[in-house]
C-alpha cells in the first residue's frame, strides 16, 4: 500500500508528530493532575475493587487524569460489564477493546483491574490517534487532491481542540480512526470494506449511524451520473430497472449492516434489564448497590419493576438514558445558566458554520443539485480541487448536519469533541484558511493535483533530514509574524488542547 511506504515523508511526519503530541499530552496531564487538586464534581464515581497497592497508586498519579468524567463509565464497563442502566449510553466497542488489551498486556508488577485498564487506555488511544491522523491524511489526499492541504489538516488533527478526549479513556480516537478509514475506503471504491468500518464505528458511538448516509449518497450519485448524457431506449428500460433495484438492494443491505451493531446492543440491553436473569444481584458488590440506592441508579437484575423504556413500542435504552438521565432533547439546553457552555462551543460553531457558508458560496449550483449533476468543469476533467472542490460536498453536508443537531438537541459544550472526532471538515477548512491566507506557507512548494502525489522536498523537519516540512511547527516558531487569522485558528486548537488537559484531568467542567 503506497500510503504506508517508508518513502512517504508526509506520512512519516504525521506519525511522528502525532506520537510526540500524544507523549506531551500524557506528560502534561500527569503534571496538571499532580499540581491541581481534583474538583469535587457530581460525576459517576464507582467504588474501587480490591486494595490498592503501591504500583496502583503510582499509575493513578501518572495516568489518573485519563479516567475522569465519562471515562469512569468506560473503565467501569470494561471491568464489570453493563451492570448499571445509564452505562448503556456508552456503546461496547471501546470497552471491549480495553478489556482485551488489559488482559493481553504483560504486567511484571501486581495491578488492580483499574490500573491495568488505565494503562491499556493510554496505549490503545495513542495507537488509535496515530492511525486516525494517517487515515485523515489518506482521506484528504483522495478528496481534496491537494497533498499539502491534506498534510496540514492531518497535522492539525494531532493538536485537535478535542485532544484530551482523544487521549483519555474515551471512544473518540476509536471512532475517528474507523470513520476516517471508512470514508477513505469509500473514496477508493471499496464499498463493502467501507461499510464494515462504518459498522464498527456505529459500535463505538451512536452518531456512527449517520455515516450510512455516505454509502447511500455514493451509490445514488454513481447511478445518477452514469445516466447523464446517455440516451435510454425502451428496450434498455428493463436492464435499467434491474440496475436500479440492485442499487437499492445493495445500499439497503449496507445501511442495515452499518446499523446492526447498534441494534444488537439495544437488544442486549433489553434482555439485560427488561428480562433479567436470576441470581445476578448476588454478583453485585454491596458498595455498588449502596451507590445505586444513593444516586437512584438502576442495577441489572435488582428489583422487580421493569424500566419504563421496556414497555415502549421500540425499546431503545440509548434514547431513554439521554432523555431521563441527562435531559437531552430539542432546545432543552437553551437556558440562561447554560450561556457559559454555549460560549465554550462558540469557536467550533463559528468555524464549521463558516466552512459551510464558504462552500455554498463557492458552489451554489453544485449544492442546489446535491452534487448529482456534473458541471462542465467536471466533464472536462478540470474540476476545482481543495476544500471548495465538488468532492467535499457530502462531507460539508455531514458536518453541517452534525453541527445543527448538536447545537439544538445536545449538551452544546460537547460539540467540539463531537465534530472533532466525527468529521474531517474542522481540519480541512482550517488547513484551507491557513494555506490561503498565511504568507509564511506560500513559499513551501506547490501541490500537484494531477499526480495525486505529495511534493517531495528537503525542508526542515521535526523528524530528520530529507522529510516533509512541518507547517504547524513553522507557524508556531514564527508566531509573532503570522497573520491574525492564523493566530486565531492555532490559538483555538492549542488553547483548547491545553485547557482540556488542565481542566478535564482534574474533574473541572470542560467540553
Amino acid at each position: 500500500m503506497e500510503l504506508w511506504s517508508r518513502a512517504d515523508p508526509q506520512l512519516r511526519e504525521v506519525v511522528w508528530f502525532a506520537l510526540r503530541c500524544r507523549a506531551l499530552a500524557l506528560l502534561l496531564q500527569a503534571v496538571f493532575n499532580a499540581l491541581i487538586p481534583d474538583h469535587a464534581a457530581d460525576a459517576f464515581s464507582p467504588p474501587r475493587s480490591g486494595a490498592r497497592g503501591p504500583w496502583d497508586a503510582l499509575l493513578e498519579r501518572l495516568l489518573g487524569g485519563l479516567g475522569r468524567w465519562d471515562a469512569e463509565h468506560f473503565l467501569f464497563i470494561a471491568e464489570r460489564g453493563y451492570l448499571l442502566e445509564h452505562n448503556c449510553a456508552f456503546l461496547p466497542l471501546f470497552p471491549l477493546g480495553l478489556r482485551l488489551l488489559a488482559a493481553l498486556l504483560p504486567c511484571p508488577v501486581p495491578l488492580q483491574p483499574r490500573g491495568r485498564l488505565l494503562l491499556a487506555a493510554a496505549l490503545l488511544n495513542a495507537l488509535l490517534a496515530v492511525l486516525a491522523a494517517a487515515a485523515l491524511l489518506a482521506l484528504g489526499r483522495a478528496v481534496l487532491r491537494r497533498p499539502r492541504q491534506a498534510f496540514l489538516a492531518a497535522l492539525l488533527f494531532s493538536l485537535s481542540p478535542a485532544g484530551v478526549f482523544m487521549a483519555a479513556a474515551y471512544s473518540e480516537s476509536a471512532f475517528a480512526v474507523l470513520a476516517f478509514g471508512a470514508m477513505w475506503q469509500l473514496e477508493k471504491g471499496r464499498r463493502w470494506l467501507s461499510a464494515l468500518l462504518f459498522a464498527l464505528a456505529a459500535g463505538a458511538r451512536a452518531n456512527g449511524l449517520v455515516n450510512a448516509g455516505f454509502v447511500l449518497y455514493s451509490s445514488v450519485r454513481r447511478f445518477v451520473l452514469q445516466l447523464q448524457g446517455a440516451a435510454v431506449s425502451l428496450r434498455e428500460l428493463p436492464a435499467l430497472w434491474k440496475r436500479a433495484l440492485g442499487l437499492v438492494a445493495s445500499a439497503a443491505l449496507a445501511c442495515a449492516g452499518i446499523s446492526l451493531p447498534f441494534a444488537l446492543f439495544q437488544y442486549y440491553a433489553y434482555v439485560r434489564f427488561c428480562k433479567p436473569s436470576t441470581g445476578l444481584a448476588q454478583a453485585v458488590p454491596e458498595a455498588l448497590l449502596q451507590l445505586a440506592r444513593d444516586k437512584g441508579y438502576r442495577v441489572a437484575g435488582v428489583g422487580e419493576a421493569k424500566p419504563p423504556w421496556c414497555s415502549q413500542r421500540f425499546p431503545l435504552v440509548y434514547s431513554y438514558i439521554q432523555d431521563a438521565y441527562w435531559n437531552v432533547g430539542f432546545l432543552r439546553y437553551f437556558e440562561l445558566r447554560q450561556i457559559p457552555n454555549f460560549l465554550l462551543a462558540l469557536p467550533v460553531t463559528l468555524l464549521c458554520s463558516w466552512a459551510a457558508w464558504t462552500y455554498v458560496s463557492a458552489n451554489p449550483r453544485h449544492c442546489l443539485t446535491l452534487g448529482l449533476v456534473r458541471s462542465k468543469a467536471e466533464e472536462s476533467g478540470k474540476a476545482r480541487d481543495g476544500f471548495c472542490g465538488p468532492a467535499a460536498f457530502v462531507y460539508v453536508v455531514h458536518s453541517t448536519a452534525l453541527l445543527a443537531f448538536g447545537f439544538f438537541c445536545m449538551h452544546v459544550q460537547v460539540l467540539t469533541r463531537f465534530l472533532g472526532s466525527s468529521s474531517p471538515i474542522l481540519y480541512w477548512f482550517s488547513a484551507h484558511l491557513l494555506l490561503e491566507h498565511e504568507p509564511l506557507l506560500w513559499s513551501t512548494g506547490t501541490d500537484n493535483p494531477a499526480s495525486g502525489k505529495p511534493p517531495l522536498g528537503k525542508f526542515h523537519s521535526s523528524c530528520g533530514k530529507g522529510t516533509s516540512d512541518n507547517p504547524v511547527v513553522r507557524l508556531l516558531l514564527n508566531w509573532r509574524s503570522i497573520t491574525p487569522l492564523s493566530k486565531s485558528i492555532l490559538g483555538f486548537f492549542l488553547g483548547y488542547w491545553l485547557l482540556g488537559l488542565v481542566l478535564h484531568c482534574n474533574f473541572l467542567p470542560w467540553t
